[in-house]
């Protein structure tokens, strides 16, 4: 049967949603991608609360970038944000995007930029 991408990727995002918790040491990197746009949550699923956030839809200088740039800057802006947070590592949510292309380039900007996921 035929299904649209937004409920394929619902139907595998169900199927790790009771696996993937984050928690105060160790928070849910979440990432959400638009066609324009990508964005990124570091969330604890036990006090249900968000940690740090970054997005490429205010930052001006991602602007004129390509799409893979501003998943590159938007992984270094939520590293640093999970630094001053005091968050070393986190379990890595691709919310049921494949793992290539920005959600690869986002995932690699965050590892090189001292969060372990």
């Amino acid at each position: 049967m035929a299904q649209d991408k937004t409920a394929r990727r619902q139907r595998i995002k169900s199927r790790f949603k009771s696996t993937i918790i984050g928690t105060a040491a160790r928070p849910r990197l979440s990432v959400f991608r638009s066609n324009k746009q990508i964005y990124a949550q570091l969330i604890d699923d036990e006090s249900g609360r968000t940690v740090a956030s970054a997005s490429s839809l205010g930052n001006k200088a991602t602007q004129k970038d390509t799409k893979i740039e501003q998943a590159k800057v938007v992984g270094k802006e939520i590293a640093t944000e999970a630094k001053k947070a005091g968050i070393s590592s986190a379990v890595f949510d691709r919310n049921g995007y494949l793992y290539h292309g920005r959600i690869k380039t986002l995932a690699e900007s965050v590892r090189e930029n001292g969060v372990t996921i």
